[in-house]
């Protein structure tokens, strides 16, 4: 598909059908402004780039159901209203939307808008909206009308107190039983939204905002406290969940503290049974001390080897933007200077007598040739340099995971050897205890499962044994999981960017020979 920066403001025909959106619907939408120059119309002969669309006006299609929009990434006003919409949905990839109209609809419900960060201005009027919710992300939110829906609870509306920047809000024609009652509404709403300017259309002066002020202090400043403490609270619980998202994609989450001790102990019944015997209560806390720095060395190790790369991914993100810009740059001035020559060259083709448009054809032919072969070049030259800048950030990563794994490995076989020492002494006194038992020498405040398990021999080192086995098999399945992990991640991020660029790369030398393509099928125009 290629592109238009902006569509039009359409008011088309509204029977009694309802439709879904389609192809169709959208490329008349777009090309129903007008293209404004000779590098944007080609798009009438091949499509049209859609993720560079600014504004889509789609009012009075009768459309049922939202779809087909996952393209227009650039789009930043999307006009629906007066439709037959339903639902709000299929708006996740208009990140960059500011600007929504679903007025005059059959919404219930407010939903969908998740990925709608951006979005300043949103008109839900005159649909049959019942609660306001589900907006929470709307955190760049001025204006927001809702007039003429089924709103029936006051105290609902106050959800909107989050959005500070909102300084419009209508909400007439609601059936709100408090609508008529001054001091209930306006008074209400102009306490509870102190930054807000124009309630209903009318503008909220100085008077009125005393007055609220007066009747509900106390109210509001009860209730500034609570969304403090609600605030401080949900920054506290971000916070935290921006740690531990860390230390995962750090590969190290839960190794700083006992958490590997206690996966390694919490299923061993056997050795807690042990734990009576002289001396065994002594080599846990011991044991659990040793591994526990060791796991903390480990993490500390990963944290730091997780800044080094991000520093390396960030970095070469922002080479790998300079690059497209500027390769972006020199194709703009090549194709620059070929409209203004072409430009001339057709109208001298134009003015040409008959025996001469041949020859002034075929020079056109040539120069749209060498456009294109220009074009291609500094395409290429751009993948090529990028494939050797992949392939240099690729051997960085691949170093920075090979010597994390290699570091995790080693302190994971220390490990390994914490456990064989532990497991020994361990079995020493389990020895101990069994010749005492034999002997009948064994302290007779054994509990009763432990004094039977001590009854054989072969029963008790079986016991540790497989303790021991499992043990190291919950060291070694840890050890697997981070090394696994550190080289998935590696080998996703490379082959996403290859991904990536492969895909821009083929979309650029697409555009390139359909313009190429638009060139000369103009050029028939004069023949």
């Amino acid at each position: 598909m290629s592109a238009t920066k902006e569509t039009s403001n359409i008011s088309g025909y509204h029977d009694k059908t309802p439709i879904y959106i389609d192809e169709e619907i959208l490329q008349e939408a777009v090309l129903e402004q007008g293209l404004q120059d000779q590098a944007e119309r080609i798009a009438k002969e091949e499509g049209i780039l859609y993720q560079e669309a600014l504004r889509l006006s789609l009012e009075y299609r009768n459309i049922q159901k939202i779809d087909h929009l996952w393209e227009f990434s650039s789009l930043t006003k999307l006009n629906l209203n007066n439709n037959f919409i339903k639902k709000i949905e299929g708006l996740d990839h208009l990140v960059n939307l500011t600007w929504l109209n679903l007025s005059f609809n059959n919404i219930k419900k407010i939903e969908g808008l998740n990925g709608l960060q951006k979005l300043e201005v949103l008109n839900l009027s005159n649909n049959r909206i019942s609660l306001i919710e589900n907006m929470d992300s709307l955190m760049e939110l001025t204006v927001f009308c809702i007039a003429n829906n089924k709103l029936h609870q006051l105290n609902n509306v106050v959800y909107l107190r989050k959005f500070k920047k909102l300084f419009t809000l209508n909400i007439d024609g609601n059936p709100i039983p408090e609508e008529n009652n001054e001091e209930k509404y306006t008074l209400f709403l102009a306490a509870y939204f102190q930054q807000l300017k124009f309630l209903n259309n009318i503008f909220i002066d100085e008077d009125i905002r005393n007055k609220a002020s007066a009747k509900y202090n106390l109210d509001i400043e009860e209730m500034n406290q609570g969304e403090l403490q609600a605030q401080q609270a949900a920054e506290e619980k971000q916070e935290q969940e921006a740690i531990l998202q860390m230390h995962e994609d750090a590969f190290v989450e839960q190794m700083n503290g006992d958490y590997l001790y206690k996966n390694i102990i919490q299923n061993d019944t056997e050795l807690k049974k042990l734990q009576c015997l002289p001396g065994v209560d002594e080599l846990l806390e011991a044991f659990e001390q040793r591994l526990v720095d060791l796991c903390n060395q480990l993490f500390d190790v990963g944290l730091a080897e997780y800044k080094r790369r991000d520093v390396e991914v960030n970095s070469f993100f922002c080479r790998l933007q300079t690059d497209v810009t500027d390769s972006q740059s020199r194709a703009s001035k090549v194709l620059a200077d070929f409209q203004r020559e072409h430009k001339q060259r057709t109208v001298d083709l134009d003015e040409a007598p008959e025996e001469e448009k041949k020859s002034k054809m075929d020079i056109c032919l040539k120069e749209i040739n060498v456009l294109c072969y220009n074009m291609m070049a500094v395409e290429f030259q751009l993948y090529s340099y990028l494939e050797e800048t992949i392939r240099k950030f690729d051997s960085n990563i691949s170093e920075m995971i090979g010597s994390f794994s290699e570091t995790a490995q080693g302190i994971f076989v220390h490990c390994r050897e914490l456990e064989d020492s532990h497991h020994q002494k361990i079995t020493q006194i389990a020895v101990n205890t069994l010749e005492l038992v034999a002997k009948g020498e064994a302290e007779e405040d054994f509990p009763d499962d432990v004094r039977m398990l001590f009854l054989d021999k072969n029963t008790v080192m079986d016991t540790l044994a497989a303790s021991h086995d499992n043990h190291l098999q919950t060291i070694n399945d840890r050890e697997t999981q981070l090394v696994t992990r550190a080289e998935a991640w590696k080998v996703a991020l490379i082959k996403g960017i290859e991904d990536t660029e492969l895909k821009r790369n083929r979309m650029r030398i697409a555009d390139i020979h359909r313009y190429g393509d638009y060139l000369r099928e103009r050029l028939k125009e004069w023949m």
